[in-house]
């Protein structure tokens, strides 16, 4: 196992830091424990890392600082996805851009948006101005309804396979189309994941990034290194180095790779 661990360039396309300097936000009732850049550096020692995308978690709210202060000692090769109000200025997105930040999250699982009535302007927006993405974390029930509004827009990722196998047919469509799909979170999915990236990858072969999803909070199993492995023995080595870098490098486009 460790040999695979360490023979594949990874770009970890979803993980949090929460760092005990800077505030946190309970939602849903929830604290998370803290996990910093070095319990993270320790936890995947193991592995080729070469970068990743740091995520804001609910609980984080929409501080930018502690974003801002990782991205600065995690280094260039790392980038931020962050929260952010639809009323954000032009002026203050390109100077989180300039910070590393190269999206925001939309997080309907958590209840931290709810209006998404400006989501097309939105999304269109820091597009045009930063060439960000828009992040849904969102049960792939309701992606039914978002699919058509889903697709007008220039940039989208969905975190963790979508959870629910019972939208997973609508997210093969939206994947087939050009929306990138996290392979994230396997301990919060209600169907097998060895299947569904097959599923994913005919439909899309530049579609999947996978992520730690570290520290794991809320999720009912945590990251386990056999999740790595799965996506070799399911996709073959081939497809696992796009799965595990390509993909994502290609998305973020980070500073330094």
């Amino acid at each position: 196992m460790l040999n695979s661990l360490s023979s594949f360039k990874f770009f970890d396309s979803h993980f949090h830091i929460i760092d005990p300097a800077f505030p946190l936000v309970e939602n849903q009732g929830f604290l998370p424990d803290f996990y910093t850049v070095a319990d993270y550096r320790q936890r995947l020692s193991a592995y080729q890392l070469a970068g990743g995308a740091i995520v804001s978690g609910s609980f984080q709210g929409l501080d930018q600082s502690y974003l801002i202060a990782t991205l600065k000692q995690m280094g260039p090769q790392y980038v931020g996805v962050t929260q952010l109000s639809h009323e954000t200025t032009d002026q203050e997105i390109l100077r989180l851009h300039d910070a590393g930040i190269r999206g925001t999250r939309v997080n309907l699982k958590r209840g931290v948006a709810k209006d998404l009535d400006d989501l097309d302007s939105f999304g269109r927006r820091i597009h045009e101005l930063a060439g960000w993405h828009i992040e849904l974390y969102i049960d792939s029930r309701e992606l039914v309804d978002l699919k058509d509004r889903l697709l007008l827009l220039p940039s989208v990722s969905i975190a963790h396979l979508g959870l629910s196998g019972d939208g997973f047919a609508t997210l093969l469509q939206l994947a087939e189309k050009g929306v990138r799909v996290k392979a994230t979170g396997y301990g919060r999915v209600d169907f097998p994941v060895a299947p569904a990236l097959k599923d994913l990858t005919l439909a899309n072969p530049d579609s999947l990034m996978f992520g730690s999803d570290l520290p794991c909070t809320r999720a009912p199993r945590p990251y386990a290194d056999e999740d790595f492995q799965l996506v070799i023995d399911t996709l073959g080595e081939d497809q696992a180095r796009k799965v595990f870098y390509d993909n994502a490098v290609s998305f973020y486009r980070p500073a330094a790779h």
